[in-house]
């Protein structure tokens, strides 16, 4: 019996393989095509605009790329609108009828196993570069490299390339992936200032609320704009955490704190909100019935029978139903720590190079990247338990979420869990070895005394992979699972050039890291 579809661009995909019948995530097969040919459109269009240079273009591929990111877009009508907005520019700069060539729509539809696996590489990176750069652009940054090197990567990948070209190209989109992260950086310290060490609440108060969740921090603005002195508080939900840290925020009264933990939990962590909840970008899960009239969207995400917000970001009903609503049930009490992006990282140098030289720190570790569902990962929480107290954890992502309130302390004021904040802070990460490679004046990062035990899910840890490895920086260990899109032979190649590992047990592990 033929596959109603085929998709494994996340980490949870069936069996590690491939899902076949319905995503894990919740996208029927339906939706599932919808995708892979609005993906082909876009590629379709980026070859037309190789030809006959647009504006409009950049628009909709980055769009078109971060609506198929895994958890953002199940609403096959309004994939399907964007598939039409999508030809009608391609056949207004080609000249030419679109018409879907089965041969490259899918993707099954590359026969050849490495070059599907680096081609599907690729595109998952451009989708999580694409998420990067649609944030940005709303806070009114642009990288015109950025845009112009996305274009021309989507069109290349319909071309017949030798492995060896799609290695490079791979390479290569993760060189734009440290501008993209250096962009989007740019952009929410411009706009919101430097992070700053914040301690965040993450109990309630007797006010209705609504919940945001997501990335995008020009939403958080403008809600905490449109709900001041309506008596509706704010909380921030799983990425949106790092709102919280930006010094912009917290002049806002009614800005509360974080309500609950990664997005996973959110079928439950929803229901017990009471008040509605906006989703600003991926993730969303398929909601309950009892909260599903209070699920919200908004930008490019989408979710069948959920309310959306159009890009006017009139908030009026959302606050309205707020109102509606009961304050939310209290789910955990106190404190988490967190805002150490590269800047608030840099003023603690000075103590973190006499702890590093005194022995009080032997050594850190990047735990950055994704959460998940998947029982495995609770790998990462007894990871954390067992690091010696002599041990930093770097983090950015919501993989932080399996240790940040464990209470692991702290080494002579330093925090043990340094939160850079979201997954794209993972920008500041690299900044901040880089940093340390430079005091301790080492010839590579590789030398430092950093380990990276990475949990990616979907296509944003996809891109910040990319980004490492255009770098220079080997010896990632990446879990719980190796991606099913690496054939055989590009896993070779990815341990043959920059030693990528996958992740065993909790206690080998931890013997092996330390030595």
């Amino acid at each position: 019996m033929e596959n109603s579809m085929f998709c494994f661009q996340c980490q949870e995909t069936f069996k590690n393989t491939g899902c076949v019948k319905a995503g894990v995530c919740g996208k029927n097969a339906d939706v599932a095509h919808a995708q892979d040919v609005l993906v082909y459109a876009t590629k379709k269009l980026a070859q037309a605009a190789t030809q006959k240079e647009d504006a409009r273009v950049n628009k909709l591929v980055v769009e078109n790329l971060f609506a198929t990111i895994t958890n953002a877009n199940f609403d096959e009508d309004d994939i399907n609108k964007r598939i039409a907005d999508t030809k009608a520019l391609y056949e207004e700069l080609s000249g030419e009828t679109f018409t879907e060539d089965p041969a490259f729509v899918g993707v099954l539809s590359e026969k050849d196993e490495d070059k599907r696996s680096l081609k599907e590489l690729i595109t998952y990176g451009l989708k999580g570069l694409s998420a990067y750069s649609y944030h940005a652009h709303v806070l009114g940054k642009d990288d015109e490299s950025v845009d112009a090197f996305m274009v021309s990567c989507l069109a290349q990948l319909l071309e017949d390339k030798s492995v060896d070209d799609l290695v490079a190209l791979t390479l290569e989109t993760g060189k734009y992936g440290v501008k993209g992260m250096a962009l989007l950086d740019a952009a929410n310290t411009g706009t919101y200032g430097a992070m700053e060490a914040t301690e965040v609440n993450i109990g309630v108060r007797n006010n209705p609320g609504i919940l945001i969740s997501g990335h995008d921090l020009k939403d958080l603005e403008l809600l905490l704009e449109a709900t001041k002195g309506t008596g509706v508080d704010v909380y921030t939900h799983s990425e949106m955490l790092a709102g919280n840290y930006y010094p912009f925020f917290k002049k806002y009264d009614n800005f509360v704190g974080n309500y609950g933990n990664a997005w996973w939990k959110q079928r439950d962590e929803f229901e017990s909100f009471n008040g509605p909840i906006l989703m600003t970008t991926n993730c969303i899960v398929p909601p309950k019935a009892t909260y599903k009239d209070r699920l919200w969207t908004t930008g490019v995400t989408a979710y069948p029978g959920a309310h959306h917000i159009d890009e006017n970001k009139d908030f009026t009903a959302i606050i309205e139903q707020a109102k509606t609503c009961q304050p939310p049930k209290e789910i955990e009490s106190g404190t988490i720590v967190g805002g150490f992006a590269h800047d608030q990282v840099f003023a603690l140098a000075d103590k973190i190079v006499d702890a590093v030289k005194s022995g009080a720190i032997k050594k850190f570790f990047v735990m950055a990247g994704c959460d998940g569902r998947s029982l495995a990962r609770s790998y990462y929480s007894d990871f954390a338990k067992g690091l010696p107290e002599d041990t930093v954890i770097l983090t950015a992502g919501c993989a932080k979420y399996r240790y940040n309130k464990l209470g692991l302390g702290d080494i002579n004021g330093i925090p043990r869990v340094l939160d850079a904040g979201q997954c794209n802070d993972s920008y500041s990460l690299v900044l901040t070895a880089l940093k340390l490679q430079e005091i301790f004046g080492l010839e590579s990062v590789n030398d430092l005394p950093l380990v990276f035990n990475i949990a990616w899910y979907e296509q944003k840890a996809v891109i910040v992979l990319l980004a490492l490895l255009s770098l220079g920086v080997k010896n990632i260990h990446l879990g719980p699972t190796l991606p099913a899109f690496l054939s055989p032979n590009v896993t070779k190649v990815l341990v043959d050039n920059f030693n990528i590992g996958s992740i065993t047990t909790a206690e080998d592990d931890l013997k092996s890291f330390l030595g």
